[in-house]
């Protein structure tokens, strides 16, 4: 394919959690390079790279030894900051302390069972974010109006941590099944979309994430957001030539 193919990852923050073989660390890069990549991709790329170079590139290791609390003041990419990864971190302490993986923690909350399991599964890191954070919570870190968000940065890792197409998508997840991924919806996807006559809804929220991915589970039930790259590539490099989608 033109998009999905080997040379996509360089381009893209899939290639920070594509750096690691163990489990913990491949969900602990993804989950905090999603959460960074708005804006710029190049500056999105060199922050992520930078973020990962003050974790000692040992995610895991970071975590469990709690290294973010010696985590000076900084930027990290644009409105994150350091005290927001933090935050981050620590509530990713308390789920790994009582968790083997991620993966595990998304299992014992369920999220396979709920129709929206990304919703379902930042829902509960909310909650233990906050709890290791003397009940604060930090939007910075995941989005906080569950019932309005498209959660384009989560849906995008789970889609990184659950398909697996042997190019890009690492598979590493067997939580939910990729039928259960939803869009990841930014401006580019939303906007070649409706160009498609895929979406009719003018916001990029959630409500149009939902209805995005229920005309692409016509096309492919067992798996929707193989279309993302299509969607995503066309928007970001403002090309739309005739497409069929089957």
């Amino acid at each position: 394919m033109r998009i999905n193919n080997i040379d996509f990852i360089d381009r893209d923050p899939v290639q920070f959690p594509r750096r690691f073989s163990k489990l913990q660390d491949i969900e602990i890069a993804s989950l905090l390079s999603a959460t960074i990549a708005w804006g710029n991709r190049k500056m999105i790329c060199r922050d992520c790279d930078r973020m990962l170079a003050l974790m000692d590139n040992d995610p895991y290791n970071y975590v469990m030894d709690e290294g973010y609390e010696e985590l000076p003041d900084m930027n990290i990419h644009r409105t994150f900051f350091a005290k927001n990864m933090r935050h981050f971190l620590r509530g990713l302490h308390a789920v790994y302390s009582r968790h083997a993986s991620l993966a595990d923690f998304a299992k014992a909350e369920a999220i396979a069972d709920d129709e929206l399991p990304s919703w379902k599964l930042v829902a509960s890191l909310n909650r233990e974010l906050a709890t290791a954070n003397n009940g604060e919570a930090d939007c910075r870190c995941l989005p906080g109006n569950l019932t309005t968000t498209a959660l384009k940065r989560v849906n995008m890792a789970l889609r990184w941590l659950v398909r697996d197409d042997g190019i890009v998508d690492m598979g590493v997840w067997d939580v939910i099944t990729p039928s259960q991924l939803y869009i990841p919806l930014d401006v580019h996807v939303g906007n070649t979309a409706r160009e498609l006559g895929l979406l009719n809804r003018r916001s990029d929220d959630k409500k149009a994430v939902l209805e995005l991915t229920s005309r692409l589970r016509d096309f492919r039930p067992e798996d929707p957001v193989w279309y993302d790259y299509a969607l995503f590539g066309l928007g970001v490099d403002n090309m739309l030539p005739e497409v069929t989608l089957t």
